[in-house]
């Protein structure tokens, strides 16, 4: 019996997962962005970021599209194809959590450095799931940056009791340093989103 795959939503849903992240569905198109943002030989410390988007019900949401982008470990979005060639870094990547048994997003990458000297290193987030007519914005700050963070002024921006929704929290796995990140996108616990 042949399987039938998804059709395009009326939503930004499932339609961008699908049509932007083809490889991971098994489509026969190639991605042209993956979730890996930082190849080996890029300098600085490579992390995994690893999350889940979870909906008002507080279940993961399997349809999502994230796309994200960051500046490498000197501050520097990358200025030509030749610079990403020799040093492996694209600073943008692009994963859909319909593929991974838990419903996660899985990215690849190296630790940001400060974008601008009075920000906090971060990495930027858009969200495109089932039922949103457009994108959502946020931002990711890492738990071990508590002096960069207190100065940032985006994050001071927020109020004090939501700034925690933005924070990334560190762990080391088999050796590997990961950073773990939900997107709450309603609840009690729901991830500032940015109006840009």
């Amino acid at each position: 019996m042949m399987a039938l795959k998804e059709t395009p939503s009326q939503t930004v849903g499932p339609y961008f997962a699908y049509g932007l992240c083809p490889q991971q569905y098994d489509f026969d198109f190639k991605s042209l962005f993956t979730p890996e943002m930082a190849g080996r030989q890029t300098p600085g410390e490579h992390i995994t970021l690893i999350g889940r988007v979870i909906d008002g019900d507080g279940k993961p949401v399997f349809d999502a599209m994230l796309e994200f982008s960051q500046v490498d470990a000197n501050g520097q979005y990358p200025a030509s194809r030749a610079q990403v060639a020799e040093n492996g870094f694209r600073g943008f990547a692009r994963v859909g959590t319909g593929t991974d048994p838990e419903q996660r997003f899985v990215v690849r990458t190296v630790k940001p450095g400060r974008e601008q000297a009075d920000e906090a290193p971060h990495i930027n987030v858009i969200v495109m799931m089932r039922g949103m007519l457009t994108h959502t914005f946020t931002r990711i700050y890492f738990d071990d940056e508590a002096a960069a963070n207190s100065a940032d002024p985006v994050l001071a921006a927020v109020p004090e009791a939501r700034r925690g929704t933005l924070v990334a929290r560190r762990s080391e796995q088999a050796g590997s340093i990961v950073y773990h990140f939900d997107i709450c996108m309603q609840g009690e616990r729901e991830t500032v989103f940015f109006d840009l």
